[in-house]
Formats: structure tokens, sequence, C-alpha cells
């Protein structure tokens, strides 16, 4: 079965919100372990608007589950990381003024770049992938920086999903299907994410050799609520029925 990882960053935006230690991230990993999820997922921003360094270690050492934590290629950024060494680290694009990540790596234009921190991330023993739009050069550029994985972007057929244009979404859909069939060709293990939600994602699932989905703000977005055990455990029993077998 497609493994889930749920991404917390919106339970640290909740604290930050107002300050102090309310919402605790910590138990939020540690409700989401409860509840079967796959793993953890946070983004160390640059500029810290809702997970904080503290928050990564904490997650490292107390929480007995996969943390992949989202990062930029900020040098700062990238020695955090190797210091802490999560299990799996995802390279992503990062702008100030941003609200969420807004489209993949430019992997082509930056590879040697990218290349020598995939290479420093490996060497610590660290799995890697790059968050790329579901294009079939990014996909060959990802293959040649060493990254094990390649994250596909699914926020342009979130996009298009909520207009109810099914011409439109199906476009972006089938531009997920070959990229997805390009890295699997080529070796890469493939995740995906972004904008996915408890009604798109029926059609995600079905995309042959998707081995992981990181979703976030949905899920902690129907735990305000349900709370957040329930919510996890809707997205797992919805992946797992429309997941065609054999698929990943």
């Amino acid at each position: 079965m497609i493994k889930l990882g749920i991404n917390i960053d919106h339970v640290a935006t909740l604290r930050q919100a107002r300050g102090g230690k309310e919402p605790n991230v910590v138990e939020a990993a540690r409700a989401v372990k409860k509840a079967k999820a796959d793993g953890v997922t946070v983004h160390l921003r640059e500029d810290r608007r809702h997970i904080q360094d503290a928050d990564v270690t904490a997650i490292k050492q107390k929480i007995k589950i996969p943390l992949n934590l989202e990062m930029s290629l900020n040098a700062g950024i990238v020695a955090i990381v190797l210091e802490i060494q999560p299990e799996k680290a995802c390279l992503v694009p990062e702008r100030r003024e941003e609200r969420t990540t807004e489209g993949g790596l430019n992997v082509v234009g930056d590879k040697a770049r990218i290349k020598q921190v995939v290479e420093a991330l490996k060497g610590k023993g660290i799995t890697v992938s790059l968050f790329i739009e579901p294009d079939l050069a990014a996909v060959e550029a990802a293959r040649e920086t060493g990254a094990q994985f390649v994250e596909l972007h699914t926020g342009a057929y979130a996009n298009a999903f909520a207009t109810d244009d099914a011409a439109l979404w199906k476009k972006e859909l089938i531009r997920l299907h070959n990229a997805a069939q390009e890295a699997h060709q080529k070796g890469l293990g493939i995740n995906a994410g972004h904008g996915l939600n408890y009604e798109n994602v029926e059609q995600i699932v079905k995309i042959p050799h998707i081995e992981e989905l990181n979703i976030g703000h949905s899920i902690i977005s129907r735990a305000v609520f349900c709370g957040l055990d329930k919510a996890v455990k809707e997205m797992k029993k919805l992946m797992e029925l429309h997941t065609p077998s054999g698929s990943a």
C-alpha cells in the first residue's frame, strides 16, 4: 500500500500565532504515530514561520517514527539537517513572500548546487528526495543529481480539481502519470504531495509506482473538527480503498 506521511507544520502555525507552547508539535507527532501514519513531515523554513529548530530535534529524539524534513538549499539549513540527521530530507524551493511552497525545484537550472547538497545528505545516511514539477526534464535532472526519490508536486492538479473543470484536472493527472512512469524507468522512487485532500486523493493513489503521499493542511483542518487520530485514519482508509492492487 502507498504510505502516508503527515505534515504537521500547521500545528506549529497555530502555536506561533499566539506564542507559547500550545498546540504542542511533539504531541501532534505522537498522535500521528498512534493513528498509524507512516511518517511525519515538517518544513524548517529559513524564516522559522512555523516549525522551529527545537521542534525538529524533539521529534527526532522523542518520537520513533520516520522523520521527513523539508528544506531549502540554504547553507545554514543544510548544516542543521546534517546535524539532526532525519531519516529523510526533501529539497524544496523557498521564497519568503509565499504562503506555501508554490512550485517545484529548478533542478535543470540549479543542478550542480543541488547535487552538492544531495551528496552531503546521502553521506550522513539520509534518504533524499527532490520536490519537482511533473516534468520529464526535471525527472532526468533529478536522476543526475543522485537523489534517490522525487516528490511530484500535485499542486496544479489540486487547483484544477477545485475548479470542477474535469478536462483540466485530467490533463494535470496525465502529466503526473507520465512523470511517475519516467521516474520509475530511471530508477527513482516516487512520492507525491501538495494540495491533496479527502476529495482529490482518489485519483492520485491510482498512479502506478507512487510509494508515499505527504499530506498536511487538509488533515490538520479536518482534525479541528474530529481530532487528529480520526483525521489521519480517514485519509488512510480512503487511500487504501482506492489504491489498485500492486500499483506501487
